[in-house]
């Protein structure tokens, strides 16, 4: 099995102090692991450690996959969802981290972009203004920008906030769609629903940390009495 990102006896926070202490996990090849927890538990510190934006306190994360190397679709803000630029220029943008020195795209990139707009059915948006799609159609045309900075791991943060109900489903189809072709998932998440219908593994932050598997955390304390509550501790 494939590790990609393993994290042994890590210590999450900021110069002031500690997060989470003894965050202890691993994520191989074709994983969907969902992140569970109570807000402040230390899952958005989690992210930017993951991507590299915040340092490890104590504690070490290896693997074969380097922070650079994820894919990232964050939470949506409304400055976002107002973003004056089309739909190809926000996709095409993902690819930048390739083009290092580089002041253009080249066409290996601009394939990419829209190999990955067609997997996601909005090659038709291209020329579109961002802020005149719909929640659903923003969070597609981010995904595909993930995906254009990654071929193997996607770190999404609560990706169907805001959403309706139809729209959520889409998107947790498209998701689960990338885990079953190859693409790994960590999900921030407090939505049980998908956290049981979609996880492989998941990831408890808050008080005594669990990792496991998906039907190892139903049977766990953690896992029974988040599952009691449907979340509603992280709403």
């Amino acid at each position: 099995m494939s590790e990609l990102i393993k994290c042994k006896n890590v210590t999450l926070g900021y110069e002031d102090g500690a997060v989470a202490e003894n965050v202890n996990f691993s994520v191989n090849k074709g994983d969907y692991l969902v992140v569970l927890g109570e807000n402040g538990s230390g899952k958005s510190t989690l992210v930017k450690t993951l991507l590299g934006l915040t340092p490890v306190l104590k504690g070490e994360i290896s693997g074969s996959v380097s922070h650079k190397e994820i894919g990232y679709l964050p939470q949506q803000t409304v400055v976002q969802r107002d973003f004056p630029a089309s739909v190809w220029e926000i996709v095409l943008s993902g690819c930048l981290s390739k083009c290092g020195l580089r002041p253009f795209y080249n066409d290996s990139e601009k394939k990419l972009a829209k190999t990955n707009m067609e997997r996601l059915g909005i090659t038709d948006l291209a020329q579109k203004c961002y802020r005149d799609l719909s929640g659903g159609q923003q969070q597609r045309v981010l995904l595909a920008r993930a995906l254009c900075a990654t071929g193997s791991v996607l770190l999404l943060d609560e990706p169907v906030t805001g959403l309706d109900p139809m729209a959520a489903a889409e998107m947790y189809s498209l998701i689960a769609d990338l885990n079953k072709n190859g693409i790994t998932i960590i999900m921030i998440s407090h939505d049980m629903d998908a956290a049981v219908k979609y996880a492989s593994h998941v990831l408890h932050m808050g008080g005594d940390i669990f990792y496991g598997t998906l039907d190892e955390y139903s049977k766990s304390p953690q896992g029974k009495w988040f599952f009691s509550i449907g979340g509603e501790a992280d709403a």
